[in-house]
């Protein structure tokens, strides 16, 4: 006999699935995903599965829960598959870390025992399957995750770049602890998506001002941590990544004035367009 609870939580994604449909096949939103595993067979398998999956832009495995945290000092990620029962760091102590690191992070277990089903949800997690788990059933897991993720993070995080640049997270704007932070996202917004090299950053936000020598480099390296803080502060560190030394911001996770022009969204007068990011000489809407 099915326990209570679990029956609960399979009505409540039901629910959550069927009223977000619409979005979910509308903005085409993917997700990073990790996976801790100690078993290596299953791990790669899983991984192998994962990257398979077009609602996955991204998936990367790990044995050790202490390896993902200190890849996490660098990178970010959406939802995390993680064993339970691991000699290095139990994946119950380790789903904890990873919600003080990243509140908003999806947590799924992926375990051999049911036994540990109740444990697993007093940490809140999204999820919860039970090995082996096929391509079908791991794939329809992370899609319902995908949707709700979805929903929450479109139109949940707004940008403006017509006039003054302000990013507003649930119609709040945000304050940044250092100008320079605030004016990299608008660049890093500028770009589209596309990643940034620090010289290049440094060329463009300190024009005029030397060489990208040492000095530069560390002066640059603040403002970047600086900006990391700040999102994560927020809830919204994951619009950031950061891959091989490359920056750029994940553009299909916010709502911005300027993608809706360029997409022909909306409606926008010639002077809110020419007001496009006033405040940086290096902006310039140009014949996009």
């Amino acid at each position: 006999m099915i326990p209570a609870f679990l029956l609960d939580i399979c009505w409540t994604k039901f629910d959550r699935m069927r009223s977000i449909f619409v979005k979910w096949a509308y903005y085409e939103v993917s997700m990073k995903v990790i996976c801790v595993d100690d078993d290596n067979q299953i791990l790669n398998h899983t991984v192998e599965m994962l990257r398979a999956m077009p609602c996955v832009s991204e998936a990367i495995g790990f044995e050790k829960g202490t390896e993902l945290l200190k890849w996490l000092e660098d990178h970010t990620t959406d939802l995390a598959l993680l064993d339970i029962n691991m000699p290095d760091m139990n994946g119950i102590v380790l789903a904890k870390k990873l919600r003080e690191l990243f509140p908003d992070i999806y947590i799924v277990f992926h375990t051999g025992y049911a036994k540990y089903a109740i444990e697993a949800f007093s940490v809140h997690a999204d999820g919860f399957l039970v090995k082996p788990v096929d391509a079908e059933t791991l794939e329809n897991e992370i899609k319902l995750i995908r949707a709700d993720f979805s929903e929450e993070r479109i139109a949940h995080i707004s940008i403006r770049t017509f006039g003054d640049f302000d990013v507003f997270i649930d119609g709040n704007r945000m304050s940044f602890s250092r100008s320079k932070s605030k004016e990299l996202l608008a660049y890093l917004v500028d770009r589209q998506g596309r990643g940034v090299s620090r010289s290049n950053i440094y060329a463009n936000l300190w024009e005029g001002e030397g060489e990208y020598d040492r000095s530069k480099q560390k002066q640059l390296d603040v403002i970047i941590r600086s900006l990391r803080s700040t999102l994560q502060e927020y809830g919204i560190g994951e619009i950031l990544e950061i891959n091989r030394g490359a920056i750029r911001v994940r553009t299909e996770l916010i709502d911005c004035d300027m993608y809706k022009y360029l997409a022909k969204e909306g409606e926008f007068s010639e002077e809110e367009v020419g007001r496009y990011l006033s405040s940086y000489a290096w902006a310039n809407l140009g014949d996009r």
